[in-house]
């Protein structure tokens, strides 16, 4: 029997285009943040533990807005992201402010993981199905694969976009269910004939597909992954760690590990609409998106 999971909330940052503590905005009817209904659904699909990696400079805030709320509930427990939590030999780069991205965050909380879990941005929505299909893939037993066994939750992009300003997704490559890389197109919005468009990195426009899958980064990994993040975190920081700026995203590493036949990821596609507020204009689609949940009986109001 495999452990129930554990829930791994990368809540250490700030939002760069939506300024404040996105985290702790309320959305739903009775002052519940997005993140409220991350945990509620996570706990609804199984999970044991919830584990949010966060700035110490917030954290009393934070645990009385946010962990006090489920501490009956459910297993919380906290984990600092800090800028010179670093392997020996190496040391923060003068000048240095930006944290070190995604990967370093979950290293972050590598002494609170201590069963197979989810990764969540914490400003999200993934919606019910999305930590159901999680929590299915982390407690199934598959002892006969040789490789680790990866898991990214997709959504289609059409269920992604802003109304209100382009946005960045990750793009997936698929065969036969599993992943085969992520392509991050940036820019990307709706055109006047609705068509959605984008850039690719080498600045070219491409028009895409509205049922292409993207990343919105809600990964499944086993204890294990952390043995390979560090390695991998280990070499970002001998290739790129005197940079000011540079960050070890979670895409790269799994794409690292899947091209060297280390991991398999697949891919479980949702049916869940995705929705964040990247602009302070999406906001109020997100409060009446929540508020059409409520009515159709997916959520109770108020939620505990």
């Amino acid at each position: 029997m495999v452990n129930p999971p554990a829930l791994v909330v990368l809540a250490a940052g700030m939002g760069s285009r939506y300024g404040g503590l996105k985290q702790m905005d309320p959305m739903g009817p009775n002052g519940e943040t997005v993140l409220d209904y991350s945990v509620f659904d996570a706990i609804r699909a199984g999970f044991s533990k919830v584990i949010f990696v966060i700035r110490e400079d917030f954290a009393e805030a934070f645990q009385t807005t946010v962990g006090a709320k489920f501490a009956d509930q459910i297993e919380v427990a906290y984990a600092f992201q800090k800028l010179d939590d670093l392997p020996e030999a190496y040391a923060v780069p003068e000048g240095r402010e930006k944290p070190w991205g995604t990967s370093h965050a979950i290293l972050a909380a590598r002494y609170e993981i201590d069963r197979p879990f989810a990764v969540i941005n914490a400003d999200d929505f993934y919606g019910t199905n999305a930590y159901q299909k999680a929590a299915n893939f982390l407690t199934t037993e598959h002892s006969n694969s040789t490789k680790a066994r990866y898991a990214l939750v997709g959504y289609q992009i059409v269920n992604t976009l802003s109304d209100h300003g382009a946005v960045n997704r990750g793009i997936c490559q698929i065969e036969n269910g599993l992943l085969k890389g992520v392509e991050e197109v940036v820019e990307i919005a709706r055109k006047d004939d609705s068509q959605i468009e984008g850039r690719g990195l080498d600045g070219n426009a491409c028009l895409i597909d509205e049922n292409v899958v993207v990343s919105m980064n809600l990964w499944a990994f086993p204890v294990s992954f952390l043995t390979e993040l560090m390695d991998h975190f280990i070499k970002f920081l001998a290739e790129r760690g005197t940079e000011s700026k540079s960050e070890c995203y979670i895409p790269t590493v799994v794409d690292d590990l899947v091209n060297g036949g280390i991991a398999d990821c697949h891919v479980l596609e949702t049916s869940s609409s995705w929705f964040g507020v990247t602009y302070p204009e999406d906001k109020p689609h997100v409060v009446q998106s929540i508020a059409v949940l409520i009515q159709n009986g997916d959520y109770p109001t108020p939620l505990a």
